[in-house]
Formats: structure tokens, C-alpha cells, sequence
């Protein structure tokens, strides 16, 4: 491959981060109007929200396979179509005021979400292998950069009073033309399971890469950064308006401010990586999420608790790529290891929503983010999992 096509490679593999970033993005700041206009509880809404943690684990179940089989390409073609697939349902729900229309609007773009994860880190990770440069955070920052901007667009629609279902549709439209344009530019035939009949590599790998007790390790860093993540992603904008007494337009610059401290971190992180190694890196991450987690759920003070979010996004930012790109390198078959620490961490977005939103609606959010601080303390302890050895890279053709 050209140093060329590379180039381009990674440019389309940026846009793939960065589209469903817009997308989460868009959902999550209109969340307060959404519960609003469905007129549900906050218990009610974690049973929406869980609409999106079963797609999210079905997308997943079925994307290592799928990539195994067709290769990455279609794999990240079907996931985005399914995320404006389900923004555009989201969209008509929210409309007609119906909650099962929004979750299963919800289903959908977490199956989107679910099946593209593991095909755009595995094809990430073989960019890293071909460069022999470390990629993934950068590329989990375009995600970041994504929600930023997605995020802002949604403060200024909430002030605006602009109707979520006609804010939705504006996102299906511009992640479509994003489609379009970067598929061109990935390759087919990444990720293929090669030797063998096709169906046989895949049984013959997860006994193998369940019973590595370091890749599992990793895959608890990841439990537990995914939920530090997927946390705010759920309930951020509703935590600073119900307990931290916001305005619904306010509490979404507030989770503008993590998205751009994920992105601060992430695109940082290749600087902190090279100087310092995976493991110093995921324990200086887990600190600053259990610091802003600490200061959001016991301070009294919305303006400390609003500060402290920006600790929690930087200590969330790096957990899941350093993870998952330490998963990939910790030993043979690249792509069942990416994608059982992948499942792992959607273990997180699948009971994250629901169990959080049961805890809210009897303690309130803040208590039940108690929770989420537990599991990002653990990830200090975890941290030296991910100080695998990396692999030589393959040059790239001139």
C-alpha cells in the first residue's frame, strides 16, 4: 500500500470517528427536551436509554464475525448507515412523542454504533501496523472532536428552542454525505480470518483469547473507562440539570466541556504515550476521572462540579484506545482480541443506562454516580495490564 493511500486511509478512518461523535452528540444534548416531550421519569428514561445499550451489544456480538468474514469495509459501510438509520428514527419518535419509537430508534443506532466499533479499531489498529506510529487516540479523538462539535450545534438548537426531531434529520443528512465520501477511501479485505475455512478461525480463537488473564485485565480497564464514558454520554446534561439545579441549555455546555476535554486528551495522548508507556498513561487517566467524579457527586457547588467535568472527560479520553490498541498488540489474531475486549466494554453501555437510572430515580443521579467512581478507581490499581509489548511494524510500500 502507498504512502498515499495510506494517507487517505487514515483521513476516511478520522471522518468514521468523528460521524457518530456528531451523532452521540446531538442525541445526548437534546436528552432533557426529549424526556421532556415523552414526559417520563428518570427511571422511565434509563428503559429508553437501555434501547441503546442492547443494540450497542448486538451490534458488537455480531461485528467481530462480520469483520472476520467480509473484512472491515462493509462492516463500517452497514454500522453508519444504521446510525442514521436510527437518528432518523429517534427523530420521528421524539416527534410523534413516543418512547418505543425512540428506543427502538436508540436499538438501532447502538447497533450502528455496536457493529462499526470493533471493524474502524481493527482497521485503525492495521494503520498503526503499516506506519508504525501509534494512531488510535488520535482517532478516538476525531470521536471526541466530533461530539464537541455536535454538542455545541445541540447547546445553540436547545437555546434556540429548534425541535429536536428537525435537528436529528439535519445530522442523518450530513452523516450520510460523510459516508459517501471516506468509504471510497478504506480498503477491502482488512480483518479477514486467512488459513482455513472461514467459519473455522473464529471458535478455534476465543478459547484462546478468553483464557489470557492479561488480555482480560485489559478488558476490566476497559469496563471501566467505558463506563466512566458512557456515563456522561447517558445522563450528563441530566445530572447538572436535576443535581446540580442547571438549566437545560447550560447543562448541555457542560457536557460540551467534556466532550472537549476527551478531545484534549485524546489528541494529546500520542505526546504522553511515546514519553511515558500505556500503563503510566491509563493510571494518570483513571486518577483525573476519579477526581472529577468526586468533586461532580459530593460538591455542593454547581461551579466546581461543572469544572470538575473537565477532569473527568481528560481521565476518561484515554482509558478505552490505549486498551484497546494494547489488546491488539498483546498477542496472535488481532481481531478476536480487539473484539472480546471490545464486548467487555460494552458490558458497560449495556447495564450502565438502566442501573444508573434505576439508582437515580430512587438516590438521584449524583449518588449513583458513586458507582461509576468505584469501577474508575479499580482502573488504578488495573493499569499495568496495559504495558503490552508492541509488535514490529510492516513498512509501508513507497
Amino acid at each position: 500500500m502507498t504512502d498515499l493511500a495510506v494517507r487517505r486511509r487514515r483521513q476516511a478512518l478520522y471522518l468514521f470517528f468523528f460521524l457518530p461523535g456528531i451523532a452521540m452528540s446531538s442525541w445526548v444534548t437534546r436528552t432533557p427536551d426529549v424526556r421532556d416531550q415523552l414526559g417520563v421519569s428518570t427511571g422511565q428514561m434509563g428503559l429508553i436509554l437501555f434501547g441503546l445499550s442492547v443494540g450497542s451489544m448486538t451490534g458488537i456480538l455480531c461485528s467481530g464475525r462480520c469483520v472476520s468474514r467480509f473484512g472491515t469495509r462493509p462492516v463500517i459501510a452497514l454500522g453508519t448507515l444504521l446510525i442514521i438509520a436510527g437518528t432518523i428514527v429517534i427523530g420521528v419518535g421524539s416527534a410523534m412523542e413516543s418512547a418505543p419509537v425512540v428506543t427502538a430508534g436508540l436499538c438501532l443506532f447502538g447497533a450502528g454504533m455496536g457493529a462499526g466499533e470493533v471493524a474502524v479499531n481493527v482497521d485503525g489498529a492495521d494503520v498503526e501496523r503499516l506506519t508504525g506510529s501509534v494512531v488510535l487516540p488520535t482517532l478516538h479523538g476525531c470521536f471526541s472532536l466530533g461530539t464537541v462539535i455536535g454538542g455545541l450545534a445541540g447547546m445553540a438548537a436547545t437555546a434556540a428552542e429548534f425541535p429536536a426531531h428537525w435537528h436529528l434529520a439535519v445530522i442523518a443528512v450530513i452523516a450520510t454525505g460523510l459516508l459517501v465520501h471516506a468509504l471510497r477511501a478504506v480498503p477491502a479485505g482488512v480483518g479477514i480470518s486467512t488459513g482455513a475455512p472461514t467459519t473455522g478461525p473464529t471458535p478455534h480463537a476465543k478459547p484462546q483469547v478468553w483464557k489470557d488473564r492479561k488480555l482480560l485485565l485489559i478488558g476490566a480497564i476497559v469496563l471501566a473507562m467505558a463506563l466512566a464514558e458512557g456515563a456522561a454520554n447517558d445522563w450528563l446534561p441530566l445530572l447538572m440539570v436535576d443535581g446540580h439545579g442547571l438549566d437545560a441549555a447550560v447543562g448541555s455546555l457542560v457536557y460540551v466541556g467534556f466532550a472537549a476535554a476527551m478531545t484534549l486528551g485524546r489528541f494529546s495522548g500520542t505526546f504522553f504515550l511515546d514519553r511515558f508507556g500505556r500503563a503510566a498513561v491509563v493510571r494518570a487517566s483513571a486518577v483525573s476521572g476519579a477526581i472529577g467524579l468526586l468533586l461532580v457527586i459530593f460538591s455542593d457547588n454547581a461551579v466546581v462540579a461543572a469544572t470538575a467535568v473537565l477532569f473527568w472527560g481528560l481521565g476518561a479520553s484515554l482509558g478505552f484506545p490505549v486498551a484497546l490498541s494494547a489488546a491488539g498488540d498483546s498477542g496472535p489474531d488481532q481481531t478476536a482480541r480487539v473484539s472480546l475486549v471490545a464486548i467487555i466494554g460494552y458490558v458497560a453501555f449495556l447495564v450502565g443506562p438502566p442501573a444508573l437510572g434505576f439508582l437515580g430515580d430512587h438516590y438521584g443521579l449524583r449518588s449513583a454516580m458513586v458507582v461509576v467512581l468505584v469501577f474508575v478507581a479499580a482502573a488504578i490499581f488495573l493499569a499495568p495490564a496495559a504495558d503490552t509489548r508492541s509488535r514490529t511494524p510492516a513498512k509501508v510500500d513507497a
